[in-house]
């Protein structure tokens, strides 16, 4: 009699409509398609505003991706400047995080204890939150004086290296943090098992735990470029405001992003061909950060390891 009840009682609940649980699944799926609409929108501004500019008569693909000089009041629309100051300023920014980046996240998931892991990771929390302007005048006020110290005054005031370089410890948190969480994610019976077959903690680290967490490592690492490639206003501070097509990070030279923040603060028409460009940047742009995030994916799918 009491199953019957029971079974009768639970019948009845799945029958009776859940309010509360239905709002909850409409907000969620509505905060989905906002998601998507926004990316669509901002796709579809960029592409409409691009074509405008590629529609230009003075503007043809072969020069764009063919050419080294970016001079607009002259017509030469080469992107090359750009995107060498662009690279060059995220490659020395990987060079600087990804290294420190795993070596903090092995140290805060192998060797730190539970005290310093809590004590440590707040600090790099706040690295996280400090306003990206305030590093920029940290490059040009301390990190530019100290190379020129170093390497002389061939180091230009506003170059690519320190720009780098602090870029660089921007986004060490994210390397950090993110590693860590994959580092802290294999099972513990791996280490163990390591220990067992008389392996140090640091083979285990290096052979055990980052292998078993590879798949993580690289999307934080893919992630971070991303986050790099796209930085706005250290490299608008820090690294220069002129396009100059040179692989020396001693010199000046300015970003994609550099470029779009000096040009939309100044005194442009509306729909001319220098705002135009803007727009073709930005979709240059978004499409590099897209292949680095379709790239990250095929990496995670690639060497994901599934624990049970």
């Amino acid at each position: 009699m009491d199953v019957d009840l029971t079974r009768k009682t639970a019948a009845a609940l799945a029958k009776k409509p859940r309010i509360l649980e239905m709002i909850i699944e409409a907000s969620l799926f509505l905060a989905g398609v906002i998601s998507i609409l926004t990316t669509i929108g901002i796709v579809y501004e960029l592409g409409k505003e691009a074509l405008l500019f590629f529609g230009d008569p003075q503007v043809t693909l072969a020069e764009f991706f063919g050419s080294t000089q970016w001079v607009p009041p002259i017509g030469h629309f080469g992107i090359w400047p750009l995107i060498t100051a662009t690279l060059m300023t995220s490659a020395i920014a990987m060079v600087v995080a990804l290294p420190l980046g795993l070596a903090t996240a092995i140290y805060l998931s192998e060797y730190a204890s539970f005290r310093a892991r809590n004590t440590l990771k707040p600090i790099l929390e706040i690295l996280a939150g400090i306003p990206t302007v305030v590093y920029g005048y940290f490059a040009l006020t301390f990190m530019t004086p100290l190379l020129r110290s170093i390497f002389g005054p061939d180091v230009q005031i506003f170059n690519t290296a320190s720009a780098g370089i602090v870029v660089g410890i921007l986004i060490l948190p994210l390397v950090s943090s993110f590693s860590e969480d994959a580092l802290h994610s294999v099972p513990r019976s791996l280490r163990e098992a390591a220990y067992a077959l008389g392996a140090t903690k640091l083979e285990t680290a290096l052979k055990v735990v980052v292998p078993g967490a590879l798949s993580g490592i690289a999307a934080a690492f893919v992630v971070a470029i991303s986050r790099a490639i796209g930085e706005t206003m250290v490299v608008a501070i820090a690294a220069g405001a002129g396009p100059a097509f040179t692989l020396n990070p001693f010199e000046s030279a300015e970003t994609m992003t550099g470029h779009i923040v000096r040009i939309s603060g100044g005194d442009l028409s509306y729909d001319s061909i220098d705002y135009n460009s803007i727009f073709a940047i930005g979709l240059l742009l978004f499409l590099m950060t897209l292949t680095l995030n379709v790239f990250s994916q095929r990496i995670v799918a690639r060497f994901r390891e599934v624990y049970e």
